[in-house]
């Protein structure tokens, strides 16, 4: 749907300009502007007061969506010896090593959404830095994407089950998949909700003054519907 076309005419026309919506109402507009032939993506998107250039302002960590994100997750685990098996058993779409690591290198292969790897790995995997990092699709032992054997079931069950990773840009915004616009409305606010207070929680202690500046809902085709940041940012999981 082209951003000058009919549909997303229509679509806007249902938004007020210059006005930002309570968390619930903001869902049911950009459902209701998702007209997309196919399923589309809810995304939140936030400006925040962090400064990417200082490493005490970087934003970055996991949420567990209680509903997931509405697709198949696919996952590679980067790994060896007795603990491939392991992986394989748990359910992950690629296991592998160093023929997993040369299909990086040489193919530029990212056909995944999550990436594990084992601490034994990490030595060669980590020179699939400006591959991965670009993508967000870095294995990180702060985002519990760098596992020990024993503790791949557990990491592949919950990136399957709807484990999102989000992450500060070079420009100070955080973008993050919270469902599909065939949701309900209330199973897009649960997960708002989880995602919202693991971020405000993982506020950096080196950011002054106003984290949130500025929050936005958007399905992938529709328009940007603004949030109202102050009921936004107190969401909290009970």
């Amino acid at each position: 749907m082209a951003r000058s076309g009919k549909r997303y005419r229509e679509s806007a026309a249902l938004i007020e300009e210059n006005r930002s919506y309570q968390p619930l109402e903001a869902i049911s507009l950009v459902k209701q502007a998702a007209t997309a032939k196919f399923d589309e993506t809810v995304e939140l998107h936030l400006r925040t007061g962090s400064d990417p250039r200082h490493a005490d302002q970087m934003v970055r960590g996991v949420a567990n969506l209680p509903h997931g994100v509405g697709k198949p997750i696919r996952v590679v685990v980067f790994t060896q010896g007795e603990a491939v098996a392991t992986a394989q058993e748990a359910g992950a779409d690629f296991v592998g090593s160093d023929d997993l690591i040369k299909r990086v290198q040489e193919d530029g292969w990212t056909d995944f959404d999550v990436s594990i790897a084992t601490p034994d790995m990490m030595g060669r995997v980590g020179r699939l830095g400006p591959i991965l990092g670009r993508r967000g699709l870095m294995p990180n032992p702060r985002t519990g994407t760098v596992v020990q054997p024993q503790d791949i079931p557990r990491a592949v069950d919950e990136a399957k089950k709807g484990r999102v990773e989000y992450r500060l840009d070079r420009t100070a915004i955080i973008h993050v998949p919270i469902g599909c616009a065939s949701f309900q409305e209330q199973q897009l606010l649960d997960n708002l909700t989880v995602l919202m207070d693991n971020i405000m929680r993982a506020r950096p202690s080196g950011v002054k003054g106003q984290f949130i500046r500025a929050a936005f809902l958007t399905s992938t085709m529709g328009p940007s519907v603004s949030l109202d940041v102050a009921s936004t940012t107190a969401l909290k999981v009970e």
